[in-house]
């Protein structure tokens, strides 16, 4: 189809989809659809989303024959013996029939009342037309008629649902020979699950030409639709209700299917090497096919791996088999493999920062992918966590997990980013040798870009990783205050294996917690003293583990001593009166807000800075609160995550940072929620097979009401709230800690910044009396339904903004749609750039498409959403 009359016959066809009713499909107007267009660009163009629409909203009979015609004409395609031959089954007319179901299907899934068509078109069970009886009634010459050849009573037969014979199909083809893996021997059979490239499970790559890894892309993209029925449902309500296609593939029995599935699209991924050729600007100028085609394979595996099978009522729940077998990994040399794929991914924008020709090496578009890649084969596969830490590979992974994490921090479209990398380190942080491993000396700190350096920076990689957590929390403008708990967690996890903490690093954890015992933050909402209780049980952890071996934390916390002690003595009333005292200087003092904090407008629980008391009283938390503490939690209009979180589990230090925030909107927005720390022992009790990260009963209802704040909509403190929880902080281990050396270290030791050799001295010498290790607790997370929604709605926020760069123009598969799992923005439209060069040449070509594509040759309007620019997703975690 090359001239433009060839389009404007495929057009007058697609008009009348829509406005000729009840066309049989039997009709020799259906085959036009996989004869006529010539690429994809064709049919998303001429196909217009209006096209569409009009055909669902006025004409919906027509649109289901369409899709029964041509999966039938795909399934006949398949089971052609020549196929694919270019003149008896020609594999264009194949391609065009997964074009148009990729063009089509986001359209049905956006209507909601389409749901029961939908159902009983694709997952009910049918009755089909016979092999023989399709072959019979098929129009081989031009201008043949169709005449029945059997009777009618023999020309059907049963069927399995035609959504799972399409999926069948389609899995099928990604292994069929000469189509997208070389041609089989004459005799053999046709589909060939043979593996696509060497890595897991394979030894050696089949050779494929560009046009089979174009066509892996056609199908990849069609199976990435069915799946992404996902994006038109809320985030708390895909968990529960599933994708019926989904739920198809990823419960498949078939041992060879899914292994071959799984690892052709793991060893397509992290094969891919973006510098393996390299010209300046490169990827400024060419489109790399390769890269497309990496693209969608981790997007598809992401997707498989990510998906919690619904809770079957009435039955045993399935697993999910590509999940299953991933976690069955073990070969070292496989782990190897995944290791040093995705680490030449994520060094990308490291090397590029690195580079002195700006631009020449940009980051790689799928990172964040790599990164929830990574962070699935830790929560499933133990053996792959404890090769990650056993070979000390960890450090490289704690580097860029930081950079992304420090990078993307105040970067509102990347937040999901950041907690990912969040609960990332956290999960690699259950492991013991792990805070072991961190007493390494880091030594190539002034090599790395400078979002991650840390000026002067000399210690190890457990000082590293405790410093740019800090950072983390204390210039994020309180845009992070839903993982504050996880990575208290990390700290806490490493805390009873660290040796030779720097004094910055010392100095650091010690802000925190002046921070956090702070009655400001303490009283801002009920759930704050978890996250102080966190960080005093990694202090005791640190004393009572590694006593003789931190000198400078103990000196730390001996220069803190009013603190701690303050903390003891809280009440309401004297925290409530210092919060007051505060604000009165601070509004006398016309002091101005700290810079980091998120916004101007501030509630009485702005801030947890409070100023310095007279001398006379006895110590208060405001005694000894930095007046230039840098700490923003618990603002008012900070976003929370949590609040519409079912019942959060008693001993977890909820991550409920406002609770001024809405409550109608947190189901969209949620992470995974903290469990109690459990030590060693009891895990070693655990059942055999039991994950820490298990998903298996996440999906079940968790119930559906919030935890509801008070009429006033803020959180009012009482004092028996306070005893509730103050009386339980772990504060014995370091009080006694400061009972026992503030008589041998005098008091002008402690006002210099530094510890003198003598001071440390005493401080290691001390024989602690009633101080007893307590047993190690390892603190891990669990799944809810909520999280598992933003989970999923980060993935495929992920997948549509790639979408948008695979596919630039109009081949955008779900432009335009109403989209539900995420919020999408519309940003303004670009002209001519490096990236987007446009010659006369496109100018024309895109003038012709465009204008028949939106060409309307009967006059008949179609409402249609706008676009006049490019749309991003702006949802939960993007």
């Amino acid at each position: 189809m090359g001239a433009s009359d060839s389009k404007l016959v495929f057009k007058k066809g697609i008009f009348r989809l829509s406005e000729e009713r009840h066309i049989p499909s039997r009709d020799a107007y259906w085959a036009s659809f996989w004869e006529l267009p010539e690429s994809a660009e064709d049919i998303f163009s001429l196909f217009a989303a209006a096209d569409v629409r009009r055909a669902r909203d006025n004409a919906l009979e027509n649109l289901e024959s369409l899709i029964q015609v041509v999966t039938a004409r795909l399934f006949i395609l398949r089971n052609h013996p020549s196929f694919p031959d270019p003149e008896l089954a020609p594999d264009r007319e194949a391609l065009n029939c997964v074009r148009v179901l990729t063009r089509v299907l986001p359209f049905v899934y956006e209507q909601e009342g389409l749901q029961q068509w939908e159902d009983q078109l694709f997952w009910s069970p049918r009755r089909r037309p016979t092999r023989k009886s399709s072959i019979a009634n098929e129009v081989l010459f031009d201008g043949g008629q169709v005449v029945s050849a059997m009777p009618l009573g023999d020309e059907f037969e049963d069927a399995k649902p035609l959504g799972e014979e399409l999926i069948d199909a389609l899995l099928d083809l990604l292994f069929f020979s000469d189509l997208t893996v070389p041609r089989s021997p004459q005799g053999k059979p046709k589909v060939t699950y043979a593996i696509w490239q060497s890595g897991v499970g394979c030894n050696t790559s089949i050779p494929t030409t560009k046009d089979q890894e174009g066509n892996r892309c056609e199908i990849l993209r069609l199976l990435l639709t069915l799946a992404s029925r996902s994006m038109y449902l809320s985030p708390s309500m895909l968990p529960q209700q599933g994708i019926k296609a989904l739920t198809y593939i990823c419960t498949c029995s078939d041992k060879q299917v899914v292994l071959s599935v799984l690892c052709s699209l793991l060893n397509t991924t992290l094969k891919y090497n973006p510098a393996s050729w390299r010209v300046p600007y490169n990827a400024l100028v060419f489109k790399d096919p390769k890269e497309i085609l990496v693209t969608y394979t981790l997007q598809f595996l992401l997707v498989t791996l990510l998906y919690p099978i619904p809770e079957q009522h009435g039955g045993m729940t399935p697993k999910n088999t590509y999940r299953h077998f991933l976690g069955r990994l073990h070969r070292p040399q496989d782990f190897q493999f995944v290791v040093d794929g995705m680490t030449r991914v994520l060094n990308q924008p490291l090397q590029a920062n690195s580079s002195y020709i700006p631009g020449a090496q940009p980051p790689a578009r799928f990172a964040p992918e790599i990164i929830m890649l990574f962070w699935e084969i830790t929560q499933c596969n133990k053996r792959f966590r404890s090769f990650i830490v056993d070979t000390e590979r960890a450090h490289d992974f704690i580097i860029l997990i930081l950079f992304y994490a420090l990078e993307y921090k105040t970067d509102l479209s990347r937040q999901g980013v950041v907690r990912m990398c969040a609960f990332l380190l956290q999960t690699l942080s259950v492991e013991k040798n792990y805070g072991v491993n961190l007493n390494k000396s880091f030594q190539a700190q002034d090599t790395l870009p400078p979002a991650i350096r840390i000026a002067g920076f000399r210690g190890t990689y457990g000082d590293f990783l405790i410093q740019s957590i800090y950072a983390l929390i204390t210039t994020s403008q309180g845009k992070l205050t839903a993982i504050y708990p996880a990575l208290l967690a990390v700290i806490n996890n490493i805390a009873a294996h660290l040796e030779g903490l720097s004094a910055p690093t010392c100095s650091k954890i010690m802000e925190l917690f002046n921070s956090m015992s702070s009655p400001s933050f303490l009283l801002a909402n009920e759930t704050n003293h978890g996250l102080l209780r966190s960080l005093l049980e990694a202090i005791n952890a640190i004393i009572e583990h590694q006593y003789d071996k931190n000198p400078q934390f103990i000196f730390a916390i001996l220069r803190n001593r009013k603190r701690f002690e303050a903390l003891r003595s809280l009440t309401l009333e004297s925290g409530q009166e210092e919060i007051e005292r505060r604000n009165r200087r601070r509004k006398d003092s016309s002091a101005s807000h700290d810079p980091l904090e998120p916004s101007s407008t501030r509630s009485s629980v702005e801030s947890i800075r409070s100023p310095t008391g007279p001398a006379s009283r006895a110590p208060t938390l405001g005694d000894v609160t930095k007046e230039d503490s840098a700490f923003a939690i618990g603002d008012d209009e900070d976003d929370s995550d949590d609040e519409a979180r079912p019942t959060p589990a008693t001993s977890s230090p909820s991550d409920n940072p406002s609770v001024a925030s809405s409550v109608a909107s947190a189901a969209d927005d949620d992470v995974p929620r903290q469990l109690q720390g459990m030590s060693e022992k009891a895990r070693g009790k655990m059942p055999a097979g039991a994950s820490n990260f298990s998903r298996q009963n996440s999906t079940t209802s968790l119930g559906s009401h919030a935890p509801s704040p008070s009429q006033s909509g803020l959180f009012q403190p009482s004092a028996q709230w306070m005893d509730s929880w103050l009386t339980e902080l772990p504060l014995h281990t370091t009080l006694a800690v400061l009972q026992q050396l503030s008589v041998l270290v005098p008091r002008q030791a402690l006002s210099a910044d530094t510890a003198s050799p003598a001071t440390l001295a005493k401080i290691r010498d001390l024989h602690l009396v009633g101080v007893e290790p307590s047993p190690i607790r390892v603190h891990s997370f669990e799944w809810s339904t909520l999280a598992l929604g933003w989970y999923e709605s980060l993935l495929w926020g992920f997948i549509f903004a790639s979408e948008m760069q695979v596919s630039k123009g109009t081949v955008g598969v779900w432009n335009t749609t109403n989209i539900k799992l995420f919020r999408v923005q519309e940003t303004a439209p670009q002209g001519p750039t490096l990236t987007s060069p446009r010659g006369a040449v496109d100018a024309v070509g895109s003038n012709i498409v465009s204008r028949i594509g939106a060409m309307n040759l009967r006059g008949v309007g179609s409402p249609s959403p706008s676009t006049p620019g490019n749309r991003q997703p702006l949802g939960p975690g993007v």
